[in-house]
């Protein structure tokens, strides 16, 4: 599929016309997390719409207010995107993926994904953070399918570290330095957009999964192909399905990140700043 290696250089080359620092830290920042962007400074705004091919012909006109907002935080340059791609707004896995491979294309060496997720495990409260150990991808979609350039990634990668072990514990003793308590678990990765139903939930946890949520899977899967580490952070903004009494509302999930939102960005900026010599690893 060289189209989309053509179509990368084209994006890439368009970002680093109007920002020429590369970045060494790629975050994307989901529902309740875009506050982090203001603690960058120097920013830059790349609008969305002017990036060729992120968006796809026939979505032109989603997504207008998105951006790629570059700046450093501390000495870290870091790259975010302000929103992601969902599979229920109707994108494919692949135009889902573009924006995360953009940033691997423009350098990163680690990716910080983040999100609002539903609470499967019971010892998890409402409010909570939780690092990411693994997903389960339930969304029965891949980014992968019909690419097959190794100037991408392989084929066949390995997800057997998805979420990189060293980024975990460094984002334990960050979240420690700082007096914030962080669980860890598995992130169960959904289409949506419904809620699911008690009986789902009740699979989901069978199956292994603390958390479950609407994005995020198909982010890691394509940083992973390009050879990118990934660190994931979880807010808990509700319990799932049958675990609380209380029907699920998105509503309730833009409440509860303006409420914790002071502790989601601090600790997001506490992990980066402690992964400085990580990023600056040449050999990664």
């Amino acid at each position: 599929m060289a189209e989309l290696y053509e179509q990368l250089q084209e994006s890439v080359e368009y970002i680093r016309g109007g920002v020429p620092e590369r970045p060494k830290a790629g975050v994307i920042l989901g529902t309740g997390w875009q506050d982090f962007a203001g603690e960058l400074s120097s920013p830059i705004t790349v609008r969305y719409a002017d990036i060729p091919h992120l968006l796809p012909k026939h979505r032109a006109n989603d997504k207008n207010d998105g951006a790629l907002i570059t700046g450093r935080l501390g000495e870290i340059p870091v790259a975010c995107l302000s929103e992601r791609f969902h599979l229920y707004e109707g994108f494919s896995a692949q135009e889902v993926a573009y924006p995360v491979r953009i940033l691997c294309r423009l350098g990163i060496k680690a990716l910080f994904v983040t999100n609002a997720a539903g609470g499967i495990n019971r010892g998890f409260s409402i409010g909570d953070l939780m690092l990411i150990t693994d997903h389960i991808n339930m969304t029965m979609q891949n980014p992968l399918i019909g690419i097959d350039d190794d100037r991408i990634g392989k084929r066949f990668p390995d997800m057997t570290r998805a979420y990189d072990p060293a980024l975990i514990k460094m984002a334990e003793n960050a979240a420690r330095s700082i007096g914030v308590k962080v669980e860890k678990g598995v992130y169960a990765g959904v289409c949506g957009p419904s809620f699911e139903t008690p009986a789902e939930i009740a699979m989901l946890r069978t199956l292994g999964a603390d958390a479950v949520g609407m994005s995020t899977v198909m982010d890691v899967i394509a940083a992973r192909q390009m050879n990118v580490k990934v660190c994931g952070l979880s807010c808990i903004t509700n319990k799932a399905a049958g675990i609380g009494p209380q029907e699920i509302s998105e509503t309730e999930v833009y409440s509860v990140m303006k409420e914790v939102r002071t502790k989601t960005v601090g600790l997001l900026k506490t992990i980066i700043a402690s992964s400085e010599k990580l990023l600056d690893d040449e050999s990664q």
